[in-house]
């Protein structure tokens, strides 16, 4: 039945909505008055770190070597900044008030965003090889640059380099957030736990999963639809997923995968081989097969 709006109807839903049986399982309240992380600090740190990494490209289109000091050391400033805020609102967001303390949190805090901030010369050596992987492997590619500014892979790899080392550093639900906003503007999901080696590309990348535990070696070329999953999930004695253990693929290095292919746990694609597409794989290849569908 269709119903008015009226203020009666909206005092019912309201008072539904704040029931304690509705809201229990979905509320947050901020730890220390600190509240959750915030998507817009998070995505104005990565748009300045993509500034940083590839100058002239994104910020400061006008940006010239005799400048680049200025303007690389303004943006990592406030990056610097924002970063230390939101590893602390990340933080809050799993803290138990009884074994952490605030201040000990905050200097924490100011050495893990200055630890990842190191990193990023290391970061751009990386991205640079996965861009000049995306202009190599594609025809269609007329430079470099074009692969920076326009393909998805190299904005998922910007992304998932950046969070990545955040996660090394034991960094709490940033990587997760950085990772996602990678997702949903490319369709390729990286988990920020995933190791993969340098020249890396994922020709299209829609539909592409990459698991938290997977290892990808050097000069790998993955394309749509490739999913390296788990192929179970491991539980205690009291019927708990076990967390932390290897569960995904390891590729090594020069493998190429097909679109659509589907490879699950902890198996080994050896090097050089070729999997076809559509390819369902849960054992380890030897190095330099090729597997397809069986005709």
């Amino acid at each position: 039945m269709i119903k008015r709006y009226t203020n009666e109807t909206l005092s019912d839903v309201v008072n539904a909505l704040c029931e304690e049986s509705s809201y229990q399982a979905v509320f947050h309240m901020p730890g220390h008055e600190w509240p959750m992380p915030s998507l817009e600090a998070l995505s104005e740190v990565v748009e300045r770190l993509r500034s940083v990494l590839f100058p002239g490209y994104f910020g400061n289109s006008e940006i010239k070597p005799e400048t680049m000091n200025y303007h690389i050391g303004t943006s990592l400033d406030i990056v610097y900044r924002l970063l230390v805020e939101q590893i602390m609102r990340g933080r809050c967001f799993f803290c138990d008030a009884s074994d952490r303390e605030c201040d000990r949190c905050e200097i924490e805090a100011r050495d893990l965003a200055t630890s990842f901030i190191a990193t990023l010369p290391e970061i751009r050596r990386l991205l640079a090889t996965d861009v000049r992987a995306a202009f190599v492997g594609d025809p269609a590619a007329k430079s470099p640059g074009e692969t920076i500014f326009c393909y998805p892979s190299i904005t998922a790899l910007t992304h998932h380099r950046i969070a990545h080392e955040l996660y090394k550093l034991g960094v709490e639900l940033i990587p997760r957030i950085i990772g996602e906003m990678a997702h949903s503007k490319t369709g390729i999901d990286i988990h920020p736990g995933a190791t993969i080696g340098e020249h890396f590309f994922i020709d299209h990348g829609t539909g592409t999963v990459i698991g938290e535990t997977s290892i990808i070696g050097r000069n790998v070329r993955l394309y749509q639809g490739v999913t390296l999953g788990a192929k179970s999930f491991p539980e205690d004695d009291s019927g708990k997923l076990i967390k932390g253990i290897p569960r995904h693929p390891i590729v090594e290095d020069d493998v190429t995968v097909y679109s659509g292919a589907t490879i699950l746990g902890r198996v080994t694609i050896g090097k050089g081989a070729t999997v076809g597409g559509n390819v369902w794989v849960t054992e380890d290849i030897p190095a330099g097969s090729r597997i397809t569908q069986q005709q």
